[in-house]
């Protein structure tokens, strides 16, 4: 079966709740980097800063590149890309790489105070959960008709 790659906020505890309902439909999901927990980029930080190192310099070190290296791998492997808002301030750069490398991608968002025309790179935008489960019905049949 196809292959999400779940795109949201280290702080929103609904994140897993959606990726089980997608594993519901007999998608794989990946949301692993949740797990890290809601505080995990303010302690990569914190930790990088007792060493004395700037943003930059810690960009570059393990740690970045260790992440860096997991969640591309997994993105590259995913056939669909669901950027579920509010998210991390890269949310937008993987769905972008992944719409750019062919993948389906949608956004989950609540109807938006601010209005973004750039959403139309989107194969799908829904304002509620119940419409993008629908959705992902359908491409789960695209999926098993090949």
């Amino acid at each position: 079966m196809a292959k999400v790659y779940l795109i949201g906020s280290l702080r929103n505890p609904e994140v897993p709740k959606v990726a089980n309902k997608i594993r519901e439909l007999g998608f794989e999901v990946f949301d692993d980097w949740h797990a890290a927990g809601p505080e995990a980029d303010d302690k990569w930080r914190d930790y990088e800063k007792l060493r004395g190192r700037t943003y930059r310099d810690a960009l570059e070190g393990f740690a970045a590149e260790h992440v860096y290296q997991f969640d591309l791998r997994h993105l590259d492997s995913s056939d669909i890309t669901i950027l579920y808002l509010p998210a991390g301030k890269s949310g937008h750069l993987e769905l972008g790489y992944a719409i750019g490398k062919g993948k389906k991608g949608y956004i989950l968002l609540d109807d938006p105070e601010r209005w973004d025309v750039m959403y139309k790179f989107a194969h799908g935008v829904f304002h509620n959960f119940e419409e993008l489960i629908e959705e992902m019905r359908k491409v789960k049949n695209e999926f098993i008709q090949g």
